[in-house]
């Protein structure tokens, strides 16, 4: 266990959104699981043992970033998660960037592997 709580913290969060009428397939495919990160890491990695190329690192954030999206819709008022929303944009938008500058050819790839406007 680390040094949060990770585990108890999350099936505390689950048992109080059971309370709420949430199912457990609700809650579970919300989430950015370990099968879903490898899932997106397996589509888009450069070789067999890559997890932290840009391209991996842009593929995730993408992918926390429309389940976040997705939470502020319902959660209108949730500037915490907002912020975090923001910093993650940021950070993929530094990683486009740096890809764009280093290869050209692997930035338009990815930009059309995550279908992004830019």
């Amino acid at each position: 266990m680390g040094c949060w709580g990770g585990p108890l913290i999350l099936a505390t969060v689950a048992c109080l959104l059971l309370q709420r009428g949430k199912t457990c397939a609700t809650i579970v495919s919300t989430m950015l699981t370990k099968n879903k990160k490898a899932k997106i890491i397996k589509e888009v990695q450069v070789h067999a043992t890559d997890t932290g190329s840009p391209e991996v690192q842009v593929a995730v954030l993408t992918r926390r970033i429309e389940e976040l999206t997705s939470h502020l819709k319902k959660h209108k008022k949730d500037n915490h998660s907002r912020r975090g929303l923001l910093q993650m944009v940021a950070d993929r938008q530094a990683h486009m960037k740096y890809l764009a500058k280093a290869s050209p050819k692997r930035h338009a790839a990815l930009a059309k592997k995550i279908e992004r406007k830019k």
